[in-house]
């Protein structure tokens, strides 16, 4: 047996050795278990999901689920402002909302994904399409009647889309 054969064997054994005495903390993902997770929305709005939402619906929302920590109409608490800022000219810029993301639909993503902040992916896709509504209204960018479902949402046109490098300019509405 070469050396290098002795060290791949060596290594191997290590390895199976290792791995059964793993402390099996947690499960395999199943199947299902990753489709929960699979949410992307692309800018194009791929990915959306069915629903809707006002500004009017949204304010109602934010105030009992978002206000808490990002203040009252969004403009600053003990988590980030969603509402108003400068467009961003470097970046240790404020990157608000307005001032910094490329498209709207990233707004629903995150809102989807991640709040409230204490129990992320707990609101219903009407919540967040109302939520974004709200949020893109207090930011002037739409109207306060405007409804926001997936074929509204990734047509506004957010002040800093030409600000970024696109990888896959094919994928941009």
């Amino acid at each position: 047996m070469s050396t290098r054969s002795l060290f791949v064997a060596v290594f191997a054994l290590s390895a199976a050795l290792v791995l059964a005495q793993a402390p099996n903390l947690g499960k395999p993902a199943s199947p299902a278990d990753i489709a929960a997770w699979d949410l992307n929305i692309l800018p194009d709005g791929t990915g959306l999901p069915a629903g809707s939402g006002t500004a009017a619906d949204g304010a109602r929302v934010y105030g009992t689920k978002c206000a808490g920590c990002h203040g009252p109409e969004g403009k600053g608490g003990t988590a980030a402002k969603l509402v108003g800022g400068e467009p961003v000219k470097n970046m240790s810029s404020e990157k608000t909302i307005a001032g910094f993301w490329p498209y709207s639909t990233t707004l629903f993503d995150y809102i989807r994904r991640a709040m409230p902040f204490q129990q992320p992916r707990s609101l219903s896709n009407e919540e967040v399409y109302s939520l974004t509504a709200y949020i893109l209204s207090q930011n002037k960018l739409i109207g306060q009647s405007d409804a926001m479902n997936a074929q509204t949402l990734p047509k506004v046109k957010m002040p800093n889309r030409d600000g970024f490098i696109v990888r896959f300019p094919e994928r941009t509405p």
